[in-house]
């Protein structure tokens, strides 16, 4: 059985890039539009990673991100961070989170600022799930 990759992007030509780069490596693809459904996907489907954009409707993926690493659940799925938002930003948006009475979260496992390479993409993720 192949392994499941969630994709969560509210861009929809995003999700079809990723979504085909996942199936062309023989990886079953999950996609959601905001953070909102990709909470409720990844808590249904266990998947063995999650792909995260950032800016995105109802909930963002820096919210996403908090609750998937302070859920016990779904805390060691392992989350590459696919966004046009620099790295540094997303990690001050942390901070913030951090210094509002959140806990502190590790950093992603990966961060990757858009545009992507497809074989950048597809490296990436088999050398997190194989």
């Amino acid at each position: 059985m192949s392994k499941k990759v969630l994709t969560v992007d509210d861009d929809s030509d995003i999700s079809i890039f990723v979504k085909t780069v996942l199936e062309e490596n023989g990886y079953t693809p999950l996609v959601a539009r905001n953070g909102e459904t990709g909470l409720a996907i990844a808590r249904d489907e266990s998947p063995d990673l999650i792909i995260l954009d950032v800016l995105m409707p109802k909930q963002s993926g820096i919210r996403m991100y908090r609750e998937l690493k302070t859920d016990e659940s779904l805390k060691n799925i392992p989350v590459i961070i696919l966004s046009g938002i620099a790295k540094r930003t997303f990690l001050r948006s942390q901070e913030a989170l951090t210094e509002f009475g959140d806990e502190s979260i590790p950093e992603p496992d990966v961060y990757i600022e858009k545009p992507v390479d497809p074989m950048e993409l597809a490296g990436t993720v088999k050398s997190l799930i194989g």
